[in-house]
């Protein structure tokens, strides 16, 4: 199935690219920016407060990101859709590629989905997304051999079972510290153990999909930061943890601004 099986003239397009044209060898990769559904899934049959809550997407990550690009005058790509029409940062394959329910709350769109109506999602949304960011990777290794990824994400201030979560920046990373080890240092220094080593979530065993594919893979300096929700809700957080975590990236020896 095609593009125009899933979204019609009037959906906004499956990603967004900022900065398209910049030559600064670093690319900024958003996969939960964005929390639409295509006119044709119906809201996904949920509640449009829940398409706005962290179920639907990173809060305030793509204002950051978008933020961070204009800082360094670098490229970012950020993904549209909502996470629950079809996951930019998971296999095809995963559970929660497409969840049928998510946070405990069901997803009546996604319940029983056939592989037709998975196609249209993957053709739709998922698929172009990754094909944006590849072709900016590829077009700034043509200007410089090993341009810097960073996927930007939040997270929420607890789990579902109310269970804290104290960090408020976690670096995560898999075999590469290229970029974690002098992050690691920069935060720790100046927020102490409101740093989390691989919190609130794990790189290790390959878990973010896109940083897999598109850094790990052809060996590019990466890394993925998530930032507490609750800290960049509103414009002056997003400012402030931009701004943090601008400063941070510059210590890093393959960060060129």
């Amino acid at each position: 199935m095609n593009r125009a099986a899933l979204l019609s003239p009037t959906d906004p397009p499956p990603y967004e690219v900022f900065n398209p044209h910049a030559t600064v060898p670093l690319l900024f990769v958003c996969e939960h920016a964005g929390h639409k559904v295509p006119a044709a899934l119906n809201g996904l049959g949920i509640a449009e407060a829940d398409l706005l809550d962290h179920i639907g997407w990173d809060i305030g990550a793509g204002a950051v990101t978008r933020r961070l690009a204009a800082i360094f005058g670098a490229t970012a790509v950020l993904a549209t859709y909502s996470r629950l029409v079809i996951d930019a940062n998971r296999p095809l394959d995963h559970a929660t590629s497409i969840p049928e329910e998510s946070d405990a709350r069901a997803i009546p769109a996604n319940i029983g989905l056939d592989a037709a109506g998975r196609r249209a999602r993957q053709e739709g949304c998922f698929w172009p997304f990754h094909r944006a960011v590849a072709a900016h990777r590829h077009r700034l290794c043509q200007q410089s051999p090993k341009p810097t990824l960073v996927f930007m994400h939040s997270f929420t201030p607890s789990m579902a079972d109310g269970t804290p979560r104290p960090w408020e920046v976690g670096i995560l990373y898999d075999r590469d510290e290229r970029l974690a080890a002098p992050l690691l240092k920069h935060f720790h220094q100046t927020l102490g153990q409101a740093c989390g080593d691989n919190q609130p979530y794990t790189g290790r065993g390959g878990t973010g999909f896109s940083s897999q594919i598109h850094a790990a893979e052809p060996n590019l300096p990466h890394i993925m930061l998530e930032i507490r929700n609750d800290l960049i809700r509103e414009p002056a957080g997003v400012n402030l943890w931009a701004a943090r975590v601008a400063t941070a990236l510059r210590t890093c020896p393959h960060i060129d601004d």
